[in-house]
């Protein structure tokens, strides 16, 4: 995958990523309309399809809300890089199909705006802009299939069937 990166800071909780005002709905589509509106108002029209979000550490720390990975999903992000991930988030993000690498060199150096293709199979990852890599730990082959399939339900689905 390759987008543009968006990048934040340290302790971006679920109440930023999705505040608790628009929890009264499960639309994905209504959750990205609003994702990170207040503490990014122009997220929404400069967010791509493909684009990947940068963050600092503990990235998705508050409350427990799935909410917080679909509206990213949704939005377009295809993909976060962050100096580490908060553990709830971490376990949401992989259960409706985000992927979500740890790598502290990478959210430190690529900068908003680098150019940035990642590899999950290899865990690689590339400022293009720069012309840097970075070596993330690739997801176990189960947690890579639940991504595949676009979470557990999708997974589950496919192994009952």
């Amino acid at each position: 995958m390759e987008g543009k990166a968006i990048k934040y800071g340290d302790n971006v909780d679920t109440d930023v990523i999705i505040p608790a005002r628009f929890l009264n709905t499960s639309d994905p589509k209504e959750l990205a309309s609003h994702c990170m509106e207040d503490i990014d108002k122009d997220f929404k029209s400069k967010v791509k399809p493909g684009d990947i979000m940068i963050a600092g550490y503990n990235f998705g720390c508050g409350s427990s809300r799935e909410h917080a990975p679909i509206a990213i999903k949704e939005s377009g992000i295809s993909c976060v890089i962050a100096k580490s991930f908060a553990r709830i988030f971490y376990r949401n993000a992989i259960n409706i199909g985000l992927p979500i690498l740890e790598c502290p060199d990478a959210a430190s150096a690529i900068e908003d705006g680098d150019m940035v293709s990642v590899d999950l199979e290899t865990g690689i990852i590339k400022d293009i802009t720069k012309g840097i890599e970075f070596k993330s730990q690739p997801f176990p082959e189960f947690i890579k299939k639940i991504i595949e399939c676009g979470g557990l339900i999708n997974y589950v689905k496919e192994k009952v069937v």
